[in-house]
């Protein structure tokens, strides 16, 4: 595959994992709001118990919203601030293929599919991108006692 071919896909690959965090954080903002939202009392003069502890309830649900905003927050910094430029060795932005599995360094997602294929986003904390760090396609690794190798990395 030609370097121009390979810049394409990755880049293919590294917009649709922003595209998926930003799909994340509108839901997760969303939630947070409605529970606020719901937390509010009206203006009525006299409200009941029933009243008080459903608005103390969403509060305490918009707050419990309020960390899957950060960290969604935060995933889209990790992202917007890494470079995904074609590269020969494992490092934050690479796309790793390993066997039939592909892997995106940069923060850790769920399965994503992108130009036909199933991708993860693996962060730099992750146990596999530790095992794999520095490495080029041949070399191998070991994780939780089983020997891989890297095919690829863009």
């Amino acid at each position: 595959m030609a370097d121009n071919d390979r810049a394409a896909l990755k880049k293919s690959i590294s917009d649709r994992l922003m595209s998926l965090e930003a799909e994340e954080l509108s839901t997760a903002i969303a939630h947070y709001e409605a529970f606020l939202a719901d937390s509010r009392l009206d203006d009525r003069e006299m409200h009941d118990k029933d009243d008080i502890a459903g608005s103390t309830e969403n509060l305490e649900l918009a707050a419990a919203f309020d960390h899957p905003v950060q960290a969604h927050h935060a995933k889209i910094d990790v992202i917007e601030n890494t470079d995904f430029g074609l590269t020969d060795v494992v490092g934050p932005g690479a796309v790793v293929v390993l066997g039939d599995r592909r892997f995106i360094v940069a923060v850790s997602t769920s399965r994503f599919e992108a130009e036909g294929e199933t991708y993860m986003g693996v962060s730099q904390q992750s146990p596999i991108y530790k095992a794999m760090a520095g490495l080029e396609a041949g070399d191998t690794f070991t994780l939780n006692g089983r020997e891989m190798e890297i095919e690829d990395v863009l």
